[in-house]
């Protein structure tokens, strides 16, 4: 009568035990393929797996085709294989927690981003956050013309006009990109002089002329007659062309007195190209407006150098900006996983990467032991873990006394604004701003004396309005 009666007493508990055990089980791997992810992942793709939304899956999105992805890697895309940094059951286990991840991702329609509608409270200021354009994918570059109208590039290869009446107008005579990985229209600036002779800058990803699956970073210039970019030329081609699809670089900045930089990023060949001057990869790049190379450029005269080398060692800059007091040019860069930097820039000097990093690769093993060297700059500022850095500007006018002067750094990983304070040409202090607002692509002072950003996912124009 007992043994009948604790049957299925017993039977019950274990049932319990097991259902336990497989719902700790499955906690346990979405927490480890969390973490997993947010170790090795989210420097590039973004904390809340936005970065998968709306995007081209070059190579699928299946299970199988995401699982073989993080298991071997896609190099010239700047993927790098994670086989032998997780087992295959971590790989597994990641596969699902990216796919049911954007899942979710969808379902919200990007509704994780942290409402700033009403007033924002920073350190020193608060402020409110204005929408400017909407609708957008990734708006990588922006600009402003005199009048206040703004240029946006897409990276996918379209240059929008904002007009004074809030219109969204195509511009046409934009070069061909090739539109993949990192590449496509990505930096747009207008020359100093642009009231006069009209002249807009584009920096892309350039597809090579013979046919081969190859492309650069190249820059042109057209002028802007109504909506279509004429007189189109090319002022600057970095040499070599490369398969790789990541790493461009690409921002273009003048000078107080009118010289052209230009960012050009390693193109995932580090060993090759940042510390050797044969090439254009891995360097900031000072020209005229026209191309031309200044003679007083570091490098002028010396054999088998590229003469148009202001600065070398970098790995990928994709902000840059001029200091309204010094005039000296500021840029930040991709680090690989940690090591971001930014760097206050100086003729003829040599910032280290790869020699020199406080980062590792991101499947977790070390490419060098060393953080300094003799004969190369330390950064100003560095990241670790990894903000993913990209825009940038410095804040001036009179609508923000207590952030004159100070460099505003945009985040694709945490999506917010890195405030970083300088003086003396000293960084003293940093304040996060609007973390979890959208992936961030560009900062700019607006001609009305605003500060104006862009994000992806979603896609907009944004300003700061001082309260």
């Amino acid at each position: 009568m007992l043994k009948t009666r604790f049957l299925p007493l017993a039977f019950l508990v274990v049932l319990v035990i097991g259902v336990l055990s497989y719902a700790f089980t499955k906690i346990e791997k979405v927490a480890s393929a969390e973490a997993n992810y947010k170790q090795y992942c989210a420097s590039c793709h973004g904390e809340n797996l936005k970065s998968f939304v709306d995007r081209d899956w070059v190579y699928g999105n299946s299970w199988n085709e995401v699982y073989k992805a993080i298991k071997i890697g896609y190099p010239n895309d700047g993927m790098p294989a994670y086989d032998t940094a997780f087992t295959s059951q971590e790989i597994s286990d990641l596969t699902d927690y990216i796919l049911k991840g954007i899942e979710r991702t969808v379902a919200d329609q990007l509704d994780e981003n942290t409402d700033y509608s009403g007033i924002v409270e920073s350190e020193d200021l608060n402020f409110q956050v204005e929408t400017v354009v909407d609708g957008l994918k990734i708006p990588w570059g922006i600009a402003f013309l005199p009048s206040g109208e703004m240029l946006i590039t897409e990276r996918n290869g379209t240059l929008y006009l904002r007009s004074k009446n809030k219109k969204l107008k195509k511009i046409s005579g934009v070069p061909a990109v090739k539109s993949k990985g990192q590449g496509g229209l990505l930096d747009v600036t207008i020359h100093p002089d642009f009231a006069k002779n009209k002249w807009v800058y584009l920096s892309f990803s350039k597809p090579n002329p013979d046919g081969t699956n190859t492309a650069t970073t190249a820059v042109a210039r057209g002028k802007l007659k109504g909506t279509a970019l004429t007189e189109v030329e090319e002022v600057f081609e970095a040499k070599p062309y490369l398969p790789t699809n990541h790493h461009y670089g690409s921002r273009v900045e003048f000078d107080q007195e009118g010289y052209m930089f230009i960012s050009v990023g390693d193109r995932g060949r580090r060993d090759d190209n940042p510390q050797f001057l044969n090439n254009h990869c891995g360097k900031v790049h000072r020209l005229y407006d026209d191309g031309r190379i200044p003679k007083d450029n570091p490098f002028v005269g010396k054999k088998g150098v590229i003469a148009s080398i202001y600065s070398y060692g970098h790995r990928n800059p994709q902000g840059m900006s001029i200091h309204p007091i010094t005039g000296e040019v500021w840029e930040h860069e991709h680090g690989p996983r940690g090591g971001d930097e930014v760097n206050r820039l100086q003729a003829g000097e040599n910032f280290g990467w790869p020699t020199i990093s406080y980062g590792i690769n991101y499947n977790g093993t070390q490419f060098t032991d060393k953080t300094q060297q003799n004969g190369m700059i330390q950064p100003e500022v560095y990241y670790v873990p990894s903000i993913a850095p990209c825009g940038a500007d410095f804040v001036d006018g009179d609508r923000y006394p207590a952030w004159q002067n100070n460099f505003l750094v945009g985040s694709l990983r945490f999506d917010y604004i890195d405030r970083v304070v300088i003086e003396d040409n000293k960084v003293v202090h940093q304040e996060r701003l609007l973390k979890n607002i959208g992936r961030i692509r560009d900062i700019q002072m607006g001609t009305d004396g605003y500060i104006y950003f862009t994000t992806e996912g979603p896609g907009k124009v944004l300003r700061i309005v001082p309260e």
